[in-house]
C-alpha cells in the first residue's frame, strides 16, 4: 500500500491554520490518489475563503481544455462587495503538461484572488507546481498508512458515539481496504446498523460491511467516474496481484454501469428514492452512489460502457480476446 508522504501531517496542519487564523496563501495545490482528501482540503478552503460572502465571487474551471488568459482574466477582476475572488481549478492538466503564462501569473498574482488547484496528477518538474510550491502551499494527498487510517476509523465512531476495539479496526480496514470515501461509506453503515448500540464489534462489521473485492470495485468505479485512468489501472492491478480472475471483475464492472444506466433512466423518468430502492433492490445511502455516479455520463455513453463490457466478455469466451487485456480495455475506454 503507498505510503503518505512525510510532509503530509505538517502541511495539513498549516492548511488547519491558514483557515483557523484566516491567512491565506494567493494558491494552493491538492494532488494525489486519495479523492476523498483532495475533495475534503479543496471544500474547507473554499468555504474559509469566502467566509460566508457571496457565491458570485467564485469561479469554479474543470477539466483539460482551459483558458490559461481566461482565467487569469477573471483573477484581474474585482470581487464583488468582497475582499477576495476565489477561484477553484480541478484536473486542468496545467500541472502535469506545464502553462508557462499561467505559472508566470501564480509569482505576483492580484491581491485580490486566491487558487486552489485539485489535480490527480503533477510533474512536480513543472512550471506550476514550481509556481505554486514557491508562492503558494502544495499538499499531497495519497494513501494513507493502516495505522493514522486505524486513528481516523475510531475518531469517526467516537463522534457518533460509538467506541471500537483496536482488533476490529483492524478487521474492519481488512475488509474494507484503504480507500477513505469508501470506508466513510462503511462507517455510516455501521452507525446505523449498531442504532443505540455503543459498542462496534467484529460481527457487525462482518454482517454489514462491503468485503474488499466489492470495496475495490467500487473504489475503481470512482477512479473511472473521476476520469482517473492511473488510479483505476493501478486498483485493478492489485486485485489481479491477489488472484481474482478477470472474468469476475469484468462482471463486476458490467454490473456497476447496468446500475448506472438503470438509475439514471429512472431519473429521467423522475422515479423517487423509494422506486428506485425497489428496482435495484439496494438501501438509499447506495442508490445515492449509483445516481452521483450517473451524473458523469449521458445515457448513451453509459449503454456504450456496457456494449463494451458485454462484447469483450464475448471476446474473451471465443478466445479472441485476452482476458486481462479485455478489462484494461474497458477501464480506459469508460475513464477516456
Amino acid at each position: 500500500m503507498p505510503q503518505k508522504t512525510s510532509e503530509f501531517p505538517a502541511k495539513q496542519r498549516q492548511i488547519n491554520e491558514d483557515i483557523k487564523n484566516g491567512t491565506f496563501h494567493s494558491s494552493y495545490l491538492i494532488y494525489g490518489d486519495e479523492a476523498y482528501l483532495r475533495n475534503q482540503n479543496r471544500d474547507k478552503l473554499r468555504k474559509a475563503l469566502l467566509g460566508g460572502g457571496d457565491a458570485m465571487n467564485l469561479q469554479h474551471y474543470e477539466g483539460s481544455g482551459l483558458n490559461p488568459a481566461e482565467i487569469i482574466d477573471m483573477a484581474e477582476t474585482m470581487p464583488f462587495l468582497a475582499d477576495r475572488r476565489v477561484i477553484i481549478i480541478e484536473n486542468s492538466g496545467f500541472f502535469k503538461n506545464g502553462c508557462p503564462e499561467f505559472a508566470d501569473y501564480l509569482k505576483k498574482p492580484a491581491e485580490t484572488v486566491n487558487f486552489v488547484f485539485a489535480e490527480t496528477e503533477v510533474d512536480r518538474r513543472k512550471d506550476m507546481f514550481k509556481a505554486v510550491h514557491a508562492a503558494g502551499l502544495d499538499i499531497e494527498c495519497d494513501s494513507q498508512d493502516a495505522e493514522t487510517l486505524g486513528r481516523w476509523v475510531t475518531g469517526k465512531l467516537q463522534a457518533e458515539g460509538k467506541r471500537i476495539s483496536p482488533r476490529a479496526v483492524a478487521f474492519f480496514i481488512d475488509r474494507v481496504g484503504t480507500d477513505m470515501a469508501n470506508i466513510a461509506n462503511e462507517i455510516e453503515k455501521l452507525v446505523c446498523y449498531t442504532a443505540e448500540r455503543q459498542e462496534v464489534t467484529q460481527e457487525d462489521i462482518d454482517a454489514i460491511c462491503a468485503n474488499w473485492l466489492s470495496s475495490q470495485i467500487f473504489a475503481m468505479t470512482d477512479a473511472i467516474v473521476e476520469k482517473n485512468q492511473k488510479k483505476a489501472m493501478n486498483l485493478y492491478y492489485d486485485l489481479l496481484a491477489l488472484k481474482e480472475p478477470s472474468p469476475k471483475i469484468l462482471a463486476l464492472i458490467t454490473r456497476q454501469f447496468n446500475l448506472m444506466l438503470q438509475v439514471k433512466e429512472m431519473t429521467e423518468h423522475h422515479d423517487d428514492m423509494g422506486r428506485m430502492m425497489s428496482a435495484t433492490k439496494l438501501p438509499r445511502f447506495i442508490v445515492s452512489k449509483y445516481t452521483g455516479w450517473a451524473q458523469h455520463f449521458t445515457r448513451e455513453e453509459l449503454m456504450k460502457a456496457l456494449e463494451m463490457c458485454v462484447e469483450n466478455d464475448e471476446a474473451v469466451k471465443t478466445g479472441k480476446l485476452d482476458q486481462v487485456i479485455s478489462v484494461e480495455m474497458v477501464i480506459v475506454g469508460c475513464s477516456s
